[in-house]
C-alpha cells in the first residue's frame, strides 16, 4: 500500500485558509463545492483526516478526507455545509 494511502488509529484536522486553497470542484449543490480535489502541501496527512477551510472565523467546509494520490491530491466531502462556492479555485 503507497504511504500517501495509509491510515492511522487517530485523525486529525488540516486547517487551511480558503485564499490558499488550490482545489477544484468535483460534485456542487446549489452552486458550492460539496466535493472537491484539493493540493496537499502536508505529507503527514492521511484518509481519515479532516479538511476544514476557513475565511477569517468562518468556517466554509468541513470533510472528511477519503483518498490521497500519489501525485499529492486529496479529495474530500462536505455535502450538508460547504459554503465555498464552485467559482472560486
Amino acid at each position: 500500500m503507497p504511504a500517501s494511502q495509509r491510515q492511522g488509529g487517530n485523525s486529525q484536522t488540516l486547517c487551511v485558509e480558503l485564499s490558499e486553497l488550490l482545489f477544484e470542484a468535483i460534485e456542487e449543490k446549489n452552486g458550492f463545492a460539496t466535493v472537491i480535489r484539493f493540493r496537499l502541501h502536508d505529507i503527514d496527512v492521511k484518509m481519515g483526516d479532516v479538511l476544514l477551510v476557513l475565511e477569517g472565523a468562518e468556517i466554509r467546509f468541513h470533510g472528511m478526507i477519503g483518498k490521497i494520490d500519489e501525485a499529492g491530491w486529496g479529495l474530500a466531502a462536505d455535502r450538508c455545509g460547504s459554503t465555498i462556492p464552485i467559482t472560486i479555485h
